[in-house]
Parts: structure tokens; C-alpha cells; sequence
């Protein structure tokens, strides 16, 4: 039998195991991650980093409150991660939320930090308006100072972090150069790789001379789309750089699409024939892929004339990737004009890794070839599959020395260009060539970060709008008839349950 006594400390100890619960919950705090990406799991390179610090690091995050849910996640998101790398580094890293929003004085604070608005839509009731929202944080460590200017929903928060903290606290960044002299687009028309190589890397450019050789003090040679002839003898300087360990990148054009005047032709700088003497042969050839990108066609509708998009299958879209640190998490690159790649080792010390191919339905073109937009492509022109378009080598590629190097049968597709055919290229595309420098010039693991974030999952482009209407139903309604059937599944066991009682008899 209850009694008052009796109730009154059962209400004092669940009271007290509450308060015990928030106490442990404060001083312990965990989270289990059932992510395909372990997306809220710290990596070993950030707590690497975190360990490394000499002194503390103080994140300050400017978020607006009374945002849209799937935007006010991204703050609960980063606090979460913020009280992760705050246990990882024993306290070292400190942080403090500030709502720009509150007054015109916490925003003008909030802008001379380096953090500016952005529009986002908001509805309300049954309208839809535009408001101010503040996404950014900045960090400041022994005096120096970093900006994240925009921390977008799905975006990688930790490489985010880390790798700012990382830029803060690092005394000797690696160095890393360009080649320049042959063609190759200067760091001026890559300005979104060059953005991101200089959060780690000192960047530089060398041209190859009679005189000179590669200094040893780069870690990477970074070869891009050149256009001019090599000089036979330069290619004994980047036997020699591989020799001594150094690491190349080559993203080669084998071939050249010229749109306004419609023509495809080959391009030969030497660099093929040194890559092929490897055992790595980039073809001079076009290859096509019905899994591509679109131009714009003016035609005539009537009185009008409209531009109208045209699927181009010389530019390919790659979305089959090696399980590889290059490629993990990269989801879809376009390599305009770009070549496959035929590869066999010479030396059985020398490990090639296919890291990307074509599609199921490919091609190939042998130059001179006449573009024409209107050209009606059929099933047999795709008659290729899995064609590779970027391989990475290791091994004793020239020397006794190990040294790696990757390349790609493409050297545009991360190139921005100048003035005003400058454009701004897809995250994957830069992601792609930033990664494989990474894979050759860093050993810390920030490589994996880059594309750390939320998995896109999209329906295929192909369904029907049929099949897209039940997925968008089935998902609203499946969850709520599930929870009914499940009540009366309940229901009808309770009431057999019952009956059963009732019909027994006790002799």
C-alpha cells in the first residue's frame, strides 16, 4: 500500500538520480555515431592536432537564433563538435556562441570579425521572406587570427576546423610548387585550389632551365595542362625529383575541344611519351561518355532565339571512384575533354591504382573530330565501359627510392581561368586535385576531412515522376501506417489476451 512517506521519496529519488544524470552528463559527455561517414566521430589526424597545441585556441561562432530548423541544426551541430574538440584537447580549445541578431552593436562586431550575412529564406505564415542569418565563426590562437566565413548545412565542419587550426598553430608549412614556363595556367587562373593548398602548404611556382634543378624543399611537383613542347633534357630533372623521393602530379590534356570553332585536335607536349616510358599512357584521344555535362545552343523557337542546354559527351561526368583517401567521399567531377588512360607496370615494385572511370556506356574518338551539337548519338557510339580517366603510382618509379605520383587523363577540370570567361567550378572538382596533393605531400590524415560531411543520397535522374511521387509518399506515410498497424497489432493481441482470461475456467 502507497502511503504518503512512500511517495514522497520516490518524487526525491528520481529527483535525485535526475540531478546525478545532469551532473555526469556535464562532466562525461558522449554520443554514439551510426553514420555511413562516422560524420560526428573525431578522425585521428584532428586529435593529432588537438594534442600538438601549445596553447589554447578560442573559437568564437557567430550563429543567429530563430533560424529554420534544418539551418538552426547547423549550430547545434558545430556546438556538438565544439565540445568534442574542447574533451580531445584537455580544454585547450575554448569557444562562445555570440547571436549577431541581438542588436545593430553585436552585428557590427560580428562584421568587423570578418563574418557576413547571408539571405536565407524563412516561411511564415503561409509567406515566404528573406532574413539576415549570421553562419561563421573565427579562431584566434596566440595572437593570429583565422576566419570560417560560412558553415553551410551538410558542409565538412571538421576539416573546417582543423584544418584552420592546423594553418594557426603550424611553423613550417610543407612547400609545394607549380611548374610554370610550358603553357601551364598560372595560380592565378586556379584560384579556388590555390585557396585551399594555402591553408596547409606554402605554394610556390618553379620553372624548369637548362641550369636549375627541382629543389629538394618541395615536397610535391604539381604539372597542369601544359601546351607547350617539353625540352627532352627537363625530363631527366623530374627523374631526377622522383629519385630522391619526390612526389609529381600530372594532369595531362592529351587533347584539345575547341568550341567556337568546333573542332577537336591532339596535343603534344612530350610529356605523354615520358609518362608512357612509365608505363602510364594517356591516349591521345577523345573520350566521350553518355553520362555528361551540357553546352549552351542558341536555336531559333518561332520569332525567339533561346539558349537552350545540349548533353555534350565530351564532357564526361566521372561518379565511379576507387575505395581510395583521393577519392573518398568525392561524388561527381566533369573533365572536360578529357582521355583515358591505359597502364601497365614495368616494374614489379610499382603499384598502379585506378581512381576514377568512365561510365558503363563510353567511347572512344580518335582527333581531328567536328563538334556538332546537334548530332544524334546512339547506343553503338557507346560501346566502351569503365574506361580509367586517373590512376596514383607507388613504388621505385625512377630511383631506388619510393615516391608516388598521380595522374589524370584531364588538365582542366580544376582550372578556373581569368577575366571574364573565369568560372566558378563544382566543390568536387577542386576537391579532387586538392586531395591528391594531399595524398602525396601530407602524412597527417587531414586528406579524409576535406570531404567529410553529409552523404548526398539523390534519386536517380532517370526514374519516372511516377516511381518520384510514391518515394515522396511512401516516406510522409509509411512511418504513420507503420505506427498504426503496430497499434492495432497491439490492440487485437490485448483483446485475444482478454477473451482468453475470461474463457478459462479454475477447478
Amino acid at each position: 500500500m502507497l502511503t504518503r512517506k512512500k511517495v514522497l521519496y520516490s518524487i526525491l529519488l528520481i529527483l535525485g538520480i535526475l540531478v546525478l544524470l545532469n551532473i555526469v552528463s556535464n562532466n562525461f559527455y558522449f554520443r554514439l555515431d551510426f553514420t555511413q561517414g562516422h560524420q560526428y566521430t573525431l578522425s585521428k589526424a584532428t586529435k593529432n592536432i588537438l594534442h600538438s597545441l601549445e596553447a589554447p585556441v578560442t573559437v568564437t561562432a557567430y550563429f543567429s537564433k530563430d533560424l529554420p530548423p534544418d539551418i538552426a541544426q547547423v549550430r547545434n551541430d558545430f556546438k556538438d563538435m565544439l565540445i568534442e574538440y574542447s574533451d580531445a584537447s584537455g580544454g585547450k580549445v575554448a569557444y562562445d556562441f555570440v547571436n549577431p541578431n541581438k542588436n545593430q552593436e553585436t552585428e557590427v562586431k560580428a562584421q568587423q570579425a570578418g563574418i557576413q550575412p547571408v539571405m536565407i529564406n524563412v516561411r511564415e505564415r503561409d509567406q515566404m521572406k528573406q532574413q539576415r542569418a549570421y553562419l561563421g565563426a573565427t579562431l584566434t590562437y596566440e595572437g593570429r587570427k583565422e576566419i570560417i566565413p560560412l558553415i553551410q548545412p551538410g558542409s565538412a565542419m571538421e576539416y573546417a576546423l582543423s584544418s584552420n587550426i592546423k594553418k594557426l598553430s603550424v611553423t613550417n608549412k610543407p612547400k609545394i610548387a607549380f611548374l610554370e614556363g610550358n603553357g601551364e595556367p598560372s595560380l592565378s587562373e586556379l584560384q579556388q585550389l590555390d585557396e585551399q593548398l594555402s591553408v596547409l602548404y606554402d605554394v610556390n611556382t618553379v620553372t624548369l632551365t637548362d641550369s636549375t634543378t627541382i629543389p629538394s624543399e618541395y615536397r610535391t611537383l604539381v604539372i597542369i595542362a601544359p601546351t607547350d613542347t617539353i625540352k627532352q633534357k627537363y625530363f631527366k630533372q623530374l627523374d631526377d625529383f622522383l629519385s630522391k623521393g619526390g612526389r609529381i602530379l600530372v594532369a595531362l590534356n592529351r587533347v584539345k575541344g575547341n568550341l567556337s570553332n568546333a573542332t577537336g585536335t591532339t596535343v603534344n607536349t612530350g610529356l605523354g611519351s615520358w609518362l608512357k616510358n612509365k608505363g602510364i599512357d594517356v591516349q591521345p584521344d577523345f573520350l566521350i561518355d553518355a553520362n555528361c555535362g551540357s553546352i549552351m545552343v542558341r536555336q531559333q523557337e518561332g520569332m525567339f532565339v533561346m539558349n537552350t542546354p545540349v548533353r555534350f559527351p565530351y564532357l564526361p561526368m566521372i561518379t565511379k571512384f576507387a575505395d581510395h583517401p583521393i577519392t573518398k567521399g568525392i561524388e561527381q567531377v566533369m573533365l572536360p575533354f578529357a582521355s583515358p588512360i591505359k597502364y601497365s607496370a614495368k616494374n614489379p615494385s610499382i603499384h598502379i591504382t585506378t581512381l576514377a572511370t568512365s561510365s558503363d556506356r563510353a567511347g572512344i574518338l580518335r582527333p581531328p573530330v567536328y563538334f556538332n551539337a546537334a548530332q544524334q548519338w546512339t547506343k553503338s557510339d557507346f560501346n566502351e565501359s569503365s574506361l580509367p580517366v586517373a590512376v596514383a603510382v607507388s613504388g621505385k618509379i625512377s630511383g631506388n627510392d619510393d615516391s608516388k605520383m598521380v595522374v589524370f587523363g584531364c588538365g582542366s577540370f580544376a582550372t578556373n581561368g581569368t577575366g571574364q570567361s573565369a568560372q566558378r567550378l563544382s566543390p568536387d572538382n577542386v576537391n579532387l586535385m586538392a586531395n591528391a596533393i594531399d595524398w602525396l605531400s601530407d602524412d597527417t590524415g587531414l586528406i579524409a576531412l576535406r570531404t567529410k560531411g553529409i552523404v548526398s543520397r539523390p534519386l536517380n535522374a532517370n526514374i519516372s515522376e511516377g516511381t518520384k511521387t510514391l518515394v515522396k509518399y511512401l516516406n510522409f506515410l509509411l512511418p504513420i501506417l507503420l505506427i498504426i498497424g503496430y497499434g492495432l497489432f497491439r490492440y487485437k493481441r490485448r483483446r485475444s489476451l482478454r477473451n482468453k482470461w475470461m474463457n478459462e475456467t479454475y477447478g
